[in-house]
């Protein structure tokens, strides 16, 4: 796949824009309304943007038609600049069916989405649409002590800037969360943990190319379906991006997916994979501190063992921050990353 043939990244926004939130998932806004108010009033005061909730924005329970019907609206709208997905989910897949191609095509506009979202996100490249990877009104923007400085600054040159930006490694992250149900525990920051660095795998060359990927179990379902997947050589040259999400699958579990994607032929077109680092804490497995460290650990040898059968020459980053992590880089999906190997550097143009 050449650069010709990459998807194109949409037109940017401008302070006054209006921007549509909606629920392309699960409509969380609707049971934690408060914890929504605050990531849309980020929306307004730090960027200046006008948010502008669609019918099923906060209707828990909307069925994929109606909730394909206010994205169709919205990439039809020529007063909507952008959309932002409110959270994930686990059914946007049901959703892409009732999608209307020629409206969003003809009408390319950034989306911001994570998670679940990977399904809105891959349907869009198949269209030549590059979005973002990364962002929610609930998680990030509604973030436990504030907006990280990261995450607004990424969210940032997405919406505004097409430059190329430098992603590094951040010196505190945390696995832990607030209770939504509380909206007290959102006043304070969490407990972080020291990042240790990331680790460089193969890091001999420089790769350049579209990103591609997103939240692996997402990714493992539209494989199964084999509904929304392109020819393997779509992908050739591209950077894949993975990351798990907080249901935390087990190391096997991982390997077994990327087993499936590189039987498939696909894991030996990218010539570099930048994983996140796992989230290795929630309220279902609340890990000890050193359990965390050895489920990371983990994840990453699950990759490489993938890595080894099926593409051991790509370079291979393992840690940054994106997906669901905390603090998290808002990507470009579909616009091209650099994997600069021997500099152990990482950038991203917006």
């Amino acid at each position: 796949m050449s650069e010709a043939t990459w998807p194109h990244m949409p037109p940017k926004v401008r302070p006054g824009d209006r921007v549509a939130i909606v629920s392309p998932s699960w409509a969380g806004a609707g049971v934690f309304p408060d914890i929504h108010e605050l990531g849309l009033r980020v929306l307004r005061e730090h960027f200046g943007l006008v948010p502008v909730e669609f019918p099923t924005t906060r209707r828990v329970g909307a069925s994929a038609q109606d909730r394909a019907s206010d994205l169709n609206a919205a990439f039809g709208d020529p007063s909507i600049a952008a959309l932002v997905a409110v959270i994930g989910g686990s059914d946007q897949i049901t959703v892409l069916s009732h999608l209307d191609p020629q409206v969003i095509a003809a009408n390319p506009k950034a989306f911001f989405g994570y998670s679940d979202n990977t399904n809105l996100l891959n349907y869009l490249w198949n269209l030549g649409v590059g979005g973002y990877h990364g962002g929610s009104t609930l998680v990030h923007l509604a973030r436990a002590g504030g907006a990280h400085p990261a995450h607004l600054a990424s969210l940032g040159h997405a919406l505004f800037d097409r430059g190329v930006v430098e992603i590094l490694p951040v010196a505190q992250f945390t696995d832990l969360q607030p209770q939504w149900e509380d909206p007290t525990t959102l006043e304070g920051a969490l407990a972080t943990t020291s990042e240790l660095g990331w680790h460089w795998h193969h890091a001999t060359r420089v790769v350049s190319g579209a990103t591609w990927g997103g939240n692996l179990e997402i990714l493992s379902w539209n494989l199964a379906a084999n509904r929304w997947i392109r020819p393997n050589e779509d992908y050739a040259g591209c950077v894949f991006l993975i990351e798990t999400s907080e249901e935390m699958p087990p190391a096997d579990e991982v390997f077994r997916m990327l087993r499936n994607i590189g039987e498939r032929g696909l894991l030996e077109q990218f010539g570099a994979v930048v994983m996140a680092k796992a989230k290795a804490w929630h309220t279902h497995a609340p890990l000890s501190d050193a359990e965390r460290t050895r489920y990371r650990a983990d994840q990453e040898e699950a990759l490489l063992r993938a890595m080894s059968l099926y593409n051991p020459a790509a370079v291979v980053v393992y840690g940054p921050d994106f997906g669901h992590t905390d603090p998290q880089y808002i990507l470009p999906y579909g616009g091209v990353m650099t994997v600069d190997g021997p500099a152990q550097r990482l950038f991203a143009r917006y």
